[in-house]
């Protein structure tokens, strides 16, 4: 039964409501189901019918093509992937197929879908760091689609990939999902480890069939190129029915005009949650953390009455596997009318008929906001919710509500080929067969000319082979660019939280730092050099931490110099030398810095990809004086830096910059903006590539922002090095719309 938009209606009402719109119904397009699809899975289907998009999907992969799926939530891209392998499984039981997902929850929810499908021959099982060590070897022998993920493959199969000889061998389709996740340095990781994947099964005598499956992208065919190696058909056009949605953009009441400050975010969630769940709507929320969802889940339990509260739940990680299974299934049938959630269930985990999806915050990319959307209005007439933070990002789309619904999806960006990255790839596979030009096909030039460079590789009559003891593979992880990191320990039970580059660890796990992880605060108690760990206990205080640096950079190649906005845009290579010297506590309620502390630490270098401009006179007229001139620059660096996520799929502390009124090297006031990772992962190169696009976005940013002299809704940023001291919000206005002028005056 449809649901009314009549229950929330008079939620649409006052100061807080920036902007509404509707967004229309959309018709399903369906086709018969293939006749050439074998007749005992046609049987056991309980349909005949297909959405346009999941036949071409089908169709591509019949004729033999690589195919990546891109449509939007909820559009029935599983079973566009899940065809044309259960075809080849219902022909032939030996045929196997490998399944990647990027969560555990993913895995079991796709094992329990294909289990409800009751395909022919089909001996589905789930690889991953909870299989017990006796299954393992009955799933390597007996299961024709495994379902695992990246970590397992890099670690788990493909250094044995002896005892996988029969799955490589018989090989016919890997399975990519969510393919969007795979950007910055886990994408970049895990393009190499496909590439290794591809090479072990050709060396057994198969040529497996990439089938992936993405939200909607910018770049769906560039992305299966840079993450498989491969070449795709995209198949984009979704044809799924899709309700009538009502859009609302809600922006707490501003408390303090002058300091930009707001009423809690997570108070106006919980506050609309209330009233939804009341009216028997069920509803998600999305926040950014664990803390900040159990807290929505607190705060709205208090707002309803007993029988409601008990209809409520948390999600998020930290759940046992069984708890979380209770929760889904609660959701699936109904016995739950909302859940406050982390963005574990914002990927394609099916949690049944939701009437109405509140995101808290912005979560980073328009991709990742349309796939927590998506979730609304599944059993009608749906309602999706953005409620605003402080973060300048969230205040510019309230601001200017067509940035942000009339945005095109963002690309997903990474690079296989950043030795930072490769080198340890290289290493593996070498260590997995020897390598020689014959692999260039598969692992890429980039991996042999590596491969010459590396010590721990002797060159054979059979190729480059790996000369050291232990495996390559378990030296480093997929989530950083070098295995150059701290460890991260909860001093009372040894627990490995998680791993910081030694780049990051200065700044981030200091002695004193507060540290955030899933969402939970933790005090650094001790930084061991040595030993490289940062000892941490849990903390319930009410400030944090903000490191102070000193940082120099040093252009070391120009790869790209353009006249773009009237001045000289240049993109290349830089290293950047950082030192921490101090950090500041900071209350949590209104920012004021009530201690700062100095540290003695060593100092950082890593090599990365920026971009950098040098403003020409005129365009620095009335403001080349000091300070104002440094506090030009600098406010013009933080903001634009708070706006380029919306043109790479992006977190603002993925990047890094530098304003200067002299560089050494330019001799002349420089502003410089650069990848946070060693290498560079493309996020800049995005930049330079949408420049003028990204400095317009930049100016409307700080045109509206209502403060007069910057706060953190424009341009004070969480973590500048330099405590976000000389910032001249006005004289960066004045800057950068003198760019887009020069823009403008060039075009015409």
């Amino acid at each position: 039964m449809a649901v009314s938009a009549a229950l929330w209606d008079d939620l649409l009402e006052g100061e807080e409501v920036a902007h509404i719109e509707t967004v229309p119904a959309a018709e399903p397009r369906v086709v018969a189901l293939p006749e050439t699809l074998h007749p005992a899975l046609r049987a056991a289907l309980p349909f005949d019918e297909l959405y346009v998009h999941q036949r071409e999907a089908f169709d591509a992969a019949a004729r033999g093509e690589h195919v990546i799926l891109a449509t939007g939530t909820a559009s029935g891209k599983s079973l566009g992937f899940n065809l044309p392998v259960l075809d080849a499984i219902a022909r032939d039981p030996k045929n196997r197929a490998l399944y990647l997902y990027p969560t555990k929850a993913l895995s079991q929810d796709q094992a329990r879908a294909l289990a409800e499908l009751h395909a022919p021959n089909v001996r589905a099982a789930i690889y991953d760091g909870d299989t017990p060590a006796e299954r393992r070897w009955q799933i390597r022998k007996w299961a024709n689609i495994v379902l695992t993920n990246p970590d397992m493959l890099h670690v788990g199969v493909l250094p044995h990939h002896d005892r996988w000889a029969d799955v490589l061998h018989n090989l016919r389709y890997i399975v990519v999902d969510e393919a969007h996740v795979y950007r910055g340095v886990f994408g970049s990781h895990v393009g190499n480890v496909l590439r290794r994947l591809r090479r072990l099964a050709r060396v057994y005598g198969a040529d497996p069939q990439f089938l992936l499956a993405s939200a909607t992208i910018a770049n769906p065919g560039e992305l299966a190129a840079r993450l498989a190696g491969v070449g795709a058909t995209v198949v984009d056009a979704d044809a799924a029915p899709r309700a009538e949605r009502t859009i609302l953009l809600w922006n707490p009441e501003l408390l303090d005009a002058e300091l930009g400050l707001r009423a809690s975010a997570l108070g106006d969630a919980s506050k609309l949650m209330s009233e939804l769940v009341s009216r028997e709507l069920r509803t998600i929320c999305f926040a950014k953390s664990r803390k900040a969802a159990e807290l929505i889940h607190k705060f709205t339990v208090e707002r309803v009455d007993g029988p409601t509260g008990k209809r409520l739940a948390p999600y998020r990680a930290g759940y046992t596997p069984a708890q979380r299974r209770d929760i889904e299934r609660r959701l699936v049938e109904g016995e739950l009318l909302g859940v406050s959630a982390t963005d574990a269930l914002e990927l394609g985990i099916d949690i049944g008929l939701l009437d109405c999806a509140i995101s808290v915050g912005f979560p980073g990319t328009v991709s990742s906001l349309r796939q927590q959307w998506g979730r609304a209005g599944r059993r009608g007439h749906g309602l999706a919710v953005l409620v605003a933070s402080q973060d300048a990002l969230d205040q510019y789309f309230v601001r200017e509500p067509e940035t942000l619904l009339q945005r095109s999806v963002e690309a997903a960006i990474l690079d296989h080929a950043n030795p930072r990255v490769l080198d340890g790839h290289v290493r593996a596979a070498a260590f997995e067969a020897p390598l020689d030009d014959e692999d260039r096909a598969t692992l890429g030039n980039e991996a042999l000319e590596r491969a010459a460079l590396l010590s721990e590789l002797k060159h054979t009559k059979t190729g480059y082979v790996w000369a050291g003891r232990e495996y390559p593979a378990g030296r480093f992880g997929l989530r950083s660019t070098t295995p150059d990191t701290f460890a991260v320990v909860e001093a009372q039970s040894g627990t490995l939280l998680g791993i910081v580059e030694r780049e990051r660890a200065y700044s981030t796990v200091h002695h004193g730092a507060i540290y955030l992880h899933l969402g939970e605060s933790y005090l650094v108690r001790e930084l061991d050099l040595q030993a490289r760990t940062a000892v941490v206990t849990p903390y319930k205080g009410d400030y944090y931490t903000q490191a102070k640096k000193d940082t120099n950079t040093a252009i070391e190649e120009i790869l790209r110099l353009e006249r773009r906005c009237g001045l000289a845009l240049h993109f290349g290579r830089i290293s950047v030398t950082e030192r921490v010297v101090a950090y500041q506590k900071k209350s949590i309620r209104d920012q004021s810095t009530f201690e700062t502390v100095e540290l003695d630490l060593p100092e950082t270098s890593f090599g990365t990809e920026a971009i950098w401009y040098l403003p020409e006179p005129e365009q620095l007229e009335g403001l080349e004086k000091m300070p104002k001139l440094l506090g030009t620059l600098h406010a013009a660096e933080h903001s634009m830096i708070a706006l380029l996520p919306l043109w790479a799929m992006c977190d603002r502390w993925d990047i890094g910059g530098l304003s200067t009124n002299i560089h050494f090297q330019t001799d002349r006031p420089t502003v410089f903006i650069y990848d946070g990772h060693s290498g560079g992962v493309g996020i800049t190169e995005r930049g330079f590539n949408a420049f003028e696009g990204w400095v317009e976005d930049t100016a409307r940013m700080l045109e509206g922002c209502p403060c007069s002299d910057g706060c953190p809704s424009c341009v004070q940023s969480p973590k500048c090095g330099n405590l976000n001291e000389m910032l001249d919000k006005a004289g960066a206005l004045i800057l950068l719309r003198r760019m887009l002028a020069a823009s403008s005056a060039g075009q015409s």
